[in-house]
């Protein structure tokens, strides 16, 4: 049903609602609100409990445990202040607006598509060095090892493993575990991005936060590639097929379990080699290319995939309404 006997629309309802209101003025309200982003509030306690847990002079085994206890800590408190908001929601009239609101303000289909567009716009009117500027603020990598295709490249692969990560994997953990359960995959995909890392101070520490993370993505990262392919389909230049067969030859080459899913559909669908080596601070990362197209990317291949990126985000809400239909 639609609403529920408390007279609160249905998770897949709001979930529309929540989807529509980020990708008309993303997160607007949440700044009008003058209130901090709920990411940051999760990053700012995952700070402090790191430099409380994981002292270098701890060995690894300790160091494991106490990132084992890192993570019911953020994890658990995320998903408590989300049931918390759920149950009041449903029992304070008209509060859903406010659940909707906050499922907005954890999507980032708007944001991300901004931020990508940027680079973009920067490598068109800015040269190399506005693209390398553009491009440090949405990836890990060193800006300065990159040529123009190397800016290109990274946008469109961040552009496809955060559809995955910002716009499908919250959708999904909503749907099944309603605003408890989109929190947590939150601040578990926010444990990952500060303390996952394969580095000496973080490879014990963060284990079990990556570990989740991938758990966690399993489901999502492969519906996301499957939503690229067939959002190939209406994308001008699109190649739905390629895009099919390289997402299920290639996925398994990148160093994620997951991420190379729709990295690889994307390159596909583009006629692109995404992946490949790269540099990182400090460190080389030698990947396999995914796909079998052209490692020199330009302007244009980021506006094509932006277009792919807006018709997947249009058939992911195409899903939300399916199973809105399906549950009444």
């Amino acid at each position: 049903m639609m609403w529920t006997s408390d007279l609160v629309p249905a998770a897949p309802y709001l979930l529309f609602l929540a989807l529509a209101l980020d990708a008309l003025v993303g997160e607007a309200p949440w700044r009008w609100l003058r209130l901090p982003h709920p990411v940051a509030a999760i990053g700012r306690a995952i700070a402090v409990l790191d430099r409380r847990l994981n002292r270098p002079h701890r060995a690894d085994r300790e160091r494991r445990r106490r990132g084992v206890v890192l993570v019911v800590l953020v994890v658990g408190g995320a998903a408590a202040i989300g049931l918390g908001i759920a149950v009041l929601a449903r029992r304070i009239p008209h509060l859903w607006i406010v659940e909707v609101l906050i499922v907005a303000i954890l999507l980032a289909q708007r944001s991300l598509f901004e931020h990508v567009h940027d680079v973009a716009r920067a490598l068109h009117f800015g040269g190399l060095a506005a693209g390398r500027d553009a491009v440090a603020r949405i990836v890990g990598r060193d800006p300065d090892s990159l040529d123009e295709y190397g800016v290109a490249r990274a946008a469109i692969e961040s552009l496809a493993e955060n559809f995955s990560d910002a716009v499908v994997a919250p959708a999904v953990w909503y749907l099944l575990l309603g605003l408890p359960g989109m929190v947590a995959y939150k601040a578990v995909n926010t444990l990952d991005s500060m303390v996952g890392y394969r580095n000496d101070t973080y490879r014990a520490f963060g284990w079990a936060s990556a570990r989740l993370d991938d758990l966690l993505n399993l489901l999502p990262a492969r519906l996301s590639g499957g939503l690229i392919v067939l959002a190939a389909l209406f994308a001008p230049k699109g190649r739905p097929w390629a895009a099919l067969v390289t997402m299920f030859r290639d996925a398994r080459h990148h160093r994620s379990p997951n991420s190379g899913w729709p990295e690889a559909a994307m390159a596909g669908a583009l006629d692109l080699a995404l992946g490949g080596p790269r540099r990182y601070p400090g460190v080389v990362v030698d990947e396999t290319w995914l796909g079998q197209g052209r490692a020199k990317a330009t302007v244009a291949e980021i506006d094509r995939a932006l277009v792919l990126f807006a018709a997947a985000a249009v058939l992911n809400a195409g899903g939300v309404v399916l199973a809105l239909m399906a549950g009444g």
